[in-house]
C-alpha cells in the first residue's frame, strides 16, 4: 500500500516539476540575446570606439602624457585626425619643396605641442596649437584658396609693393610677399580694422589704408591698395 502511495504522488509531482522547467527555460531563451542580434550589436563597438581616436595609437606604451590626454578628448583627438589629413595633402604639395623642411618642421611642432604640459589650461593649450599649426598649413601650401588678393604700395614709393593674400582659415591667416621674402601672419584681436601678426612682420589694415612693418625693429611702412 505504501508503494502505491508514494508511485500516485510521483505521478502528481513529476508533471508539475516538468512543466516548470519548460517555463523557466522559455523565460531565458526570451531575455537571452539570439546569434543575430549579438552579431547586429557588435561592429557598432568597434565603430564607435575608432570615431574617437587620434591618428596615432593610443595603446602605445611610450605615450606622452599630452598624447594620453588626446586619447581621452574626443575633440582633440578630432583635431588630430583633421591635422594628419592636412599634413598628408601638404606632403603631396612639398614633394618638390627644397630643402625638404615639411617633415622636419612637423616633428619640431609635435615637440612643441608635447610642452602644453607645463601649461595650467592644457587642453587649451593642446588645441590652439592644432588649430595654428592647420591654419599655418592650408595657408602655406594653398589648401583653400584665397578669399582675396591684393597689392599694396608703400611709402608713395611704386616699386615698394607688399603682395597679399588672404585666407579664410581658423584662425585667419595672410600671406605677404615683399620683395624676396614671404610671411605668415595670423590675425589677432583688434579694436578697429584688421591686424596680422608674423614672426618678424605686421599689417594692420584699416580703411583701406595699411601700416606694414617688415622685419624686427623696422619702421612701419604706410601703405595703400596699389592701383
Amino acid at each position: 500500500m505504501k508503494k502505491l502511495a508514494i508511485l500516485a504522488i510521483a505521478s502528481i509531482l513529476l508533471p508539475a516539476c516538468s512543466q516548470q522547467a519548460m517555463q523557466a527555460n522559455s523565460e531565458s531563451s526570451s531575455k537571452a540575446p539570439s546569434a543575430a542580434q549579438t552579431e547586429n550589436q557588435a561592429p557598432n563597438k568597434p565603430e564607435n570606439h575608432m570615431a574617437n581616436q587620434p591618428s596615432f595609437d593610443c595603446n602605445g606604451d611610450k605615450l606622452s602624457s599630452i598624447e594620453t590626454l588626446i586619447c581621452h578628448d574626443a575633440d582633440l583627438a578630432a583635431l588630430d585626425q583633421q591635422m594628419a589629413k592636412v599634413f598628408q595633402a601638404a606632403s603631396t604639395k612639398a614633394v618638390n619643396e627644397h630643402p625638404p623642411m615639411l617633415k622636419a618642421e612637423q616633428r619640431g611642432w609635435i615637440k612643441g605641442r608635447n610642452e602644453c604640459w607645463k601649461s595650467e589650461d592644457k587642453t587649451q593649450c593642446v588645441r590652439d596649437n592644432y588649430q595654428m599649426r592647420i591654419a599655418e598649413l592650408q595657408a602655406r601650401y594653398r589648401l583653400i584658396a584665397p578669399t582675396a588678393e591684393v597689392s599694396y604700395q608703400c611709402d608713395g614709393i611704386k616699386a615698394k609693393q607688399v603682395m597679399v593674400s588672404y585666407f579664410a582659415t581658423e584662425p585667419a591667416t595672410l600671406i605677404a610677399e615683399f620683395g624676396d621674402s614671404v610671411s605668415l601672419m595670423v590675425s589677432q584681436p583688434s579694436a578697429s580694422g584688421s591686424r596680422y601678426q608674423g614672426r618678424n612682420e605686421s599689417l594692420w589694415e584699416h580703411h583701406g589704408e595699411a601700416r606694414i612693418t617688415w622685419g624686427y625693429g623696422a619702421d612701419p611702412m604706410i601703405c595703400t591698395l596699389a592701383d
